[in-house]
């Protein structure tokens, strides 16, 4: 799965950084991913195939600076892979005055040339989910969305193009206000799966989707594993203290009444 990048990965995207909006609705489609819900886990192949995808066609743009490469292990690959991977990066080692290639304790490098936002922590930034009138009410039982914000503004391209102020904006239906400078990143079919999972653009966009969620919060399961430790450990403590308040207050209720 793990290559080397070539100069073509870096320049195959002609992206420019932010986004215009001028009005309009957003659209924002409900993706069933398998981390959702108060059960659910993270798949590791889903992040395999996003990592590729963000490898191979995101990171000529966007960086991942807040995500320690070694990380990597919890997706499944072994110390070496995750060695191999990360030589694949360069990273400016003050003391040397110069360029390196990255081990593992090194974070990804973050990327500054185009001018587009760090992705790190792109999935919790972002809202795909408001509710109504603004309440909030559709992420009690939807979540956040910010997974499904990205993978609808990755499938909402309808292929309308205009220039506006010398730019190139591309009509989109997730981003609000309709236009976006960036081009679109995902056509499907553009990387090839090593578990020969589907690479249509539909699914494309949700793998991102998935391993960008995965980088904003890789602790999401240990946190959720933790709440319901505690949640079990609350229940038994309000048990108890129920039966040693009636325990207390039994002798005294017992008593006749003047």
């Amino acid at each position: 799965m793990f290559k080397k990048l070539t100069l073509a990965a870096f320049v195959a995207l002609g992206l420019t950084g932010g986004a215009h909006a001028a009005g309009g609705e957003a659209h924002v489609e409900d993706f069933a991913f398998s981390f959702e819900g108060p059960f659910g886990t993270w798949d590791q192949n889903q992040l395999q195939r996003g990592l590729k995808i963000y490898t191979e066609v995101c990171s000529a743009c966007h960086g991942l600076r807040y995500v320690p490469l070694r990380d990597l292990e919890a997706l499944g690959y072994s110390e070496e892979q995750v060695i191999a991977y990360s030589a694949n990066f360069e990273v400016f080692e003050a003391e040397l005055d110069d360029f390196r290639p990255a081990i593992p304790t090194d974070h990804f490098p973050s990327v500054t040339s185009a001018g587009a936002p760090d992705l790190s922590m792109m999935a919790k930034a972002r809202a795909g989910f408001h509710g109504p009138y603004g309440l909030g009410i559709n992420q009690m039982f939807k979540g956040m969305g910010g997974p499904e914000y990205i993978a609808s503004l990755l499938t909402g391209y309808t292929g309308e193009e205009k220039e506006e102020a010398g730019s190139i904006l591309y009509e989109n239906h997730a981003f609000p206000g309709g236009w976006i400078s960036m081009a679109p990143p995902l056509y499907g079919e553009d990387v090839d799966f090593d578990d020969g999972h589907s690479n249509d653009l539909h699914h494309e966009a949700q793998d991102l989707a998935a391993f960008l969620m995965w980088t904003a919060e890789p602790k999401l399961m240990a946190r959720r594993e933790a709440g319901f430790i505690g949640v079990f450990f609350l229940v038994v403590l309000t048990a108890l203290l129920y039966l040693v308040n009636k325990r207390l207050w039994a002798p005294i209720k017992r008593k006749p009444t003047a």
